[in-house]
Order: structure tokens, then sequence, then C-alpha cells
């Protein structure tokens, strides 16, 4: 589908919207799969008020769901400098992509039984840091500043011994979205993980929040009543809560995420577009990788790199027929993606009817269908 765009649709201001502060969701719902469902056919404009869990009724025949398997990880570290002042880290490159240096850093030798790799981080601390400075998270993790950018995004070199992910199981704090005003805590642990994410996709920094909706249960009716599954891999950065901050939104630069897809994966999606089978995306991330890579390569296939793709009103999709996602945030890229999708001024009278309606929005919020 290829929305006819107008100049509104490039203004920044226009994918604006009022929201009540009660309306953010701050926990997950009591039970996965209490959530509610929004679904709006995007031809017609028709909205049906639903139950997440009633969503294999809503969906056409012999449909084809592309989910994102990717794990977050506890990726926010909380330390102190040398002089005793806290400071925090976040770790933004994909957990799979941090690869040890095979000698040395130029700051310096590396002790026995440590292991250094330069990564990508957002800083935090009451004082200035400066490149050299170096940071204490635990006896086992220790990151020295290398170069700082903007919005507090800075290259440093990390330090540990022993296993990387199980350093940051024990050390580190899920990154929590900024709108969701409390710390995490137990119930993250296990709600803020969809129930299909892998440990050996573990690495991202926001869970695909449409997927967390899904549960085990819900996948059975799904597959009894003739639907089919797939994944994908997205490694969820920060910057999918990044605001644009461009007035005219074709100046926004994408932030880059990395994505995985397999060949089996591809040969799924093909066979359902051979036979006819409409192709679902499971989230605003599935859809990223499908379109990403369908626009990069000319076609899908089999993928393993970097995706900076960004959607907005005009943009054709290739290989999406339908979008499971949540409520986003106002002039954000997926309120932008999702209008690319259904029409901004629609899904805009969507969003305001929903919140007439009391529904949840964001990360732990309730649920669209746009078909």
């Amino acid at each position: 589908m290829k929305d006819d765009a107008t100049g509104a649709d490039f203004l920044l201001s226009g994918y604006d919207y009022e929201l009540p502060e009660d309306r953010i969701a701050q926990h997950p719902p009591v039970e996965r799969g209490l959530s509610r469902l929004l679904v709006l056919d995007r031809t017609t404009g028709e909205r049906i008020h639903a139950r997440f869990a009633d969503l294999a009724e809503h969906l056409p025949e012999g449909a084809l769901l592309v989910a994102n398997n990717s794990k977050v990880l506890p990726a926010r570290l909380l330390g102190h400098r040398p002089t005793g002042g806290k400071v925090e880290f976040l770790l933004l490159t994909p957990l799979p992509l941090v690869t040890p240096l095979a000698a040395g850093p130029a700051s310096g030798t590396v002790e026995p039984g440590w292991c250094v790799a330069e990564v990508e981080g957002l800083l935090r601390a009451s004082k200035p840091l400066r490149p050299g400075d170096t940071l204490s998270f635990g006896d086992d993790l220790r990151v020295e500043v290398v170069h700082k950018g903007e919005f507090g995004r800075s290259m440093v070199l990390l330090f540990w011994r022993g296993e990387l992910a199980t350093l940051f199981a024990r050390e580190g704090h899920l990154p929590l979205p900024p709108y969701i005003r409390r710390a995490d805590g137990d119930e993250d642990r296990d709600r803020y993980q969809t129930v299909f994410a892998r440990e050996d996709r573990l690495g991202s920094v926001a869970a695909p929040t449409a997927g967390l909706h899904f549960t085990p249960s819900l996948r059975e009716t799904l597959t009894a009543r003739g639907h089919q599954w797939a994944e994908v891999t997205l490694y969820v950065g920060y910057g999918t809560f990044s605001p644009v901050r461009c007035a005219d939104i074709r100046d926004h630069a994408m932030h880059r995420e990395y994505v995985e897809v397999t060949a089996e994966t591809v040969e799924v999606i093909r066979r359902a577009k051979a036979d006819g089978r409409p192709v679902v995306a499971v989230g605003t991330t599935s859809c990223r990788v499908l379109e990403g890579v369908a626009t990069a390569k000319g076609t899908l296939e089999p993928y393993a790199g970097w995706t900076d793709i960004f959607m907005y009103p005009g943009y054709t999709f290739k290989v999406v027929d339908h979008l499971i996602t949540n409520f986003h945030l106002p002039e954000s890229s997926l309120l932008m993606l999702v209008s690319a999708f259904a029409g901004r001024e629609r899904v805009l009278a969507t969003y305001r009817e929903a919140i007439e309606e009391g529904y949840r929005f964001f990360s732990y919020g309730d649920a669209m269908l746009l078909r």
C-alpha cells in the first residue's frame, strides 16, 4: 500500500496529540495477555474494540505472523567514579557485536584474565566526564571514556572478566523507557520480555513491545486456526525513544539497528506470498526488519547487518500486509511508521478514540491491529 502523502504529513507538528498522563501504562497487565486490542481497517476506517486474546478472530485466513525474537539485556549499569561520584552507563552496542580486541587498547595493557572491547553507550554523571575517565560497575566490569558524542552517546572501552552476558544479568538493570517513572523491579525481569525471546538473541535495550501480549496459549490458538509463525531479529536500540527534532521530518536522520533474517524465514515468507496469504508484522521492529532488508536489497533475502530505514507517509510497503503494534509517543518515528501504513489522519483519529475509551498507551499498554 502507498499512501498519498500531503504536505502536512511531512511536518513534525502533524504528529502531535494530547495524551493524559494517566493513560501511560506504568506496569504490565496483572496477567500477560489481558491487554485490549483496537482493530483498525485502514481501507474503510472501521474500528473494532476487542481483546488481544481474541486476536485469531480478527486475522485474515492463513495469516503468517512474523515476530522479533530478540531478548532485552539488563544493559543499564549503576556505578561510581574513583572519587565515589555516582555514574550510569547504558550499553548501546548489541551484545553479539561486542568483540574483544585482539590486543590491548592504546590506553594501556589489559590485565591478565580481562577482556576489552570498544563499544557505544549512554553515560550520565553528576559532573562532566572526560576522555580517560574510568568508571567502576562492580568488581568485574569497568568503563573508560574514549570520546563523548551528542545527547549523551559516547564511545568507551568496556573491560570485563568472566562471561559478559552473565555479568550484565548480575549487575545490570532493565532499561525501562523514560516515560515509565519508576525503577525496574522483579516483575519486569519476566514481563519486559516476550515469551518467544531467545537467549541466543540477547542484546536489545528495549522490548519489542507488540510481542509482550502473546502467551503460549494464544500461540497454540493461532496455530490451531491455521495461522503460521516465523521470526526475525532486530536488536532494539535506545534510538527507538529518540525524538524527531526536525520540523520537516524528511530531514530526520534515523538511528541504525542491527538485524538478522534467516534463509528459513525468507522461504516461509516467499511461500506465504506465493499462496496469497498475508504477512502480519508483530510490531514495528519486525516491520523495520522486513521492509529495511527488502528496500536495501530490492527483495527480501537472508541478511545480517544494519538498517536505518525511516518509514513515513508516502512509503510503499513491500512485504508487510498487516501490522500489530502498540500505541506510540507523539512526534515519534514509530507514529510516523504507523501513519505510513494506515494514514496519518486516520491513525490520529483512532488514537483519539482510544484515549476516550480508556486504552493504555506505550510499552506496557494495549495494542492495535492494522489490517
